[in-house]
């Protein structure tokens, strides 16, 4: 046993205990799915009304905090040592930051949440359902809650970690981002609850994100091909991406991951640039601009928002529901992330990830959302009442009211089937790194041991129905995990701070010998020196 301890490093308290944990979750989301989704959303719902204000204000402060890094005189600090150079151009590496991030859920979203805001307001806002005002705070708030906050805490972790593995040699682990504060070494037990945590977070996210974006492909097949919708058809289309995510996890990072990365946002631009031509031009720019501007204008408003005067839980089911999604989720991406980001400074890895892809969801929903909106307001569809009865049709319920809608339902398809293949592939080899001791390149056979839990999981809880209690399990790690992160930043700060003053000493010593030096050469080269005179 010891002999295949030592061949296999996955075979360790991490891998196991995570492993268990999942299997007793999955275990109960299968026998009694209900009970479940009952206990997690009761367990939820009270964490989301205690501490919602600490989540809106804790995303607040990392985007502030990653900021200041980036535009500090820290900005120029390389993730690597001087002379390393980034290993992917800015398209691929953007691509597979979008590609990880929460390509599949801007997909689903891109059409269904502006549009249910639109048929449902914000209570707080006292405006009619489905009017010009109402499709005004629907754009903005969707701009929001899928814009620079939900790629904070992503960023922060990516960050963190890229300067601890790429600055000060320390393992691919999410724990060794505290080892300024926590030490070096000991503290074993508190180290491997952490990493337990990510990884179980990790994959009860990403199981449950395949199993939601598998009913959105089932319920896109049906309405476009009359494919029907049913346990059959979605265990199909699970067993698909688990062949195609398992050929690419195979294929390693530099071929598998990197070429669905550029064939997602390829395609994503495509859609994006299609529609924006084919459908209401005019009205989708003004759309786009008037949304921004109103996103900017709240941003500090809506970031610390709450509806208490109300009594109503729409910031619990919306904002802080998603800042909660993306701090749980923030041990994958922001690995990933930083497995990929090598040679970047800290403005460019900043700006690359909290700026760039949220700028592209907001295109998307612009483009996709605005169309949905301009077809309900001037030309009679229902796009809001269909999405309040099913949102995973939303999109193609936007796509089929369009010229080309079929062709382009079918690309949209083919998009989210990539976008989920990508997202696996991408979780499978997090998930080794994690339980390899920090290993930045996983055994092949690890990552096979991931992915098909992963798949397996997805598809016991399609047949089950359980998917909704999982993911709102998923979350509750979030509350405990954002204090991790607080710690995780003051470790950060403390380190990138000493080694900034190491760095400044050395240079200044450098540029005095260097001025030392000119001294001697230029008395040597003005003065014939001779040993015998006195």
């Amino acid at each position: 046993m010891g002999s295949k301890r030592k061949k296999y490093k996955f075979m360790n308290s991490i891998f196991w205990v995570s492993f268990t944990i999942i299997f007793l979750f999955a275990l109960w989301g299968a026998l009694a799915p209900g009970a479940l989704s009952s206990q997690a959303n009761t367990i939820y719902g009270f964490i989301a009304n205690t501490f919602g204000w600490f989540y809106l204000a804790f995303v607040l402060f990392i985007i502030i905090f990653n900021f200041y890094l980036a535009f500090s005189k820290y900005g120029k600090v390389k993730l690597g040592g001087e002379n390393t150079k980034p290993k992917y151009p800015i398209f691929t590496w953007i691509a597979m930051l979008f590609s990880t991030g929460f390509g599949v859920s801007i997909v689903f979203w891109g059409v269904a949440e502006p549009m249910t805001h639109f048929g449902s307001p914000p209570p707080f806002d006292n405006v009619e359902p489905e009017t010009a005002e109402a499709a005004r705070i629907a754009m903005w708030n969707a701009f929001f809650n899928n814009g620079i906050h939900q790629w904070a805490s992503f960023t922060f972790v990516g960050l963190a970690l890229s300067y601890f593995i790429y600055r000060q040699d320390e393992r691919s682990l999410i724990s060794d981002t505290m080892n300024p504060v926590i030490g070096n070494s000991g503290k074993k037990p508190l180290r491997n609850t952490i990493d337990i945590i990510a990884v179980i977070a990790t994959v009860m996210g990403v199981a449950t994100t395949l199993g939601l974006s598998v009913l959105q492909i089932n319920g896109g097949l049906g309405f476009v091909f009359d494919v029907p919708a049913g346990t059959t058809t979605q265990i199909i289309i699970v067993s698909l991406m688990f062949l195609f995510f398992m050929v690419s996890t195979i294929s390693g990072l530099d071929r598998g991951i990197k070429y669905l990365s550029n064939t997602n946002l390829a395609l994503a631009l495509l859609l994006m640039v299609v529609v924006l031509f084919i459908g209401p031009t005019g009205f989708i720019l003004d759309t786009i601009t008037m949304g921004i501007g109103d996103y900017l204008q709240n941003f500090f408003q809506a970031s610390l928002r709450l509806d208490q005067y109300t009594d109503g839980t729409w910031v619990q089911d919306w904002p802080v529901y998603y800042w909660a999604w993306t701090i749980a989720w923030a041990p994958f991406v922001g690995m990933f992330v930083a497995r990929i980001s090598k040679g970047r400074t800290v403005r460019e890895f900043v700006l690359g990830v909290m700026v760039a892809p949220p700028a592209i969801g907001i295109i998307w929903i612009g483009i996709f959302g605005g169309t949905a909106i301009n077809l309900d307001l001037f030309h009679g569809t229902d796009i809001a009442g269909a999405v309040a009865k099913d949102e995973t049709t939303a999109l193609f319920n936007m796509l089929q009211n369009i010229p080309l809608g079929t062709v382009l339902s079918v690309l949209a398809i083919c998009l989210l089937f990539t976008f989920l293949v990508t997202s696996a592939d991408s979780a499978t080899f997090v998930l080794g790194m994690m339980t390899s001791n920090g290993d930045n390149n996983p055994s092949v056979i690890v990552k096979i041991v991931w992915g098909s839990l992963i798949a397996v999981l997805a598809a016991v809880l399609i047949i089950s129905a359980g998917l909704k209690g999982l993911q709102t399990a998923s979350l509750i790690g979030a509350l405990p995990f954002s204090f991790v992160l607080l710690v995780a930043a003051i470790s950060l700060l403390k380190s990138i701070r000493e080694d900034y003053k190491d760095a400044r000493r050395k240079a200044e010593k450098k540029a005095e010998e260097k001025r030392h030096q000119r001294v001697i050469d230029h008395i040597e080269e003005n003065y014939d020196w001779n040993e015998n005179d006195q």
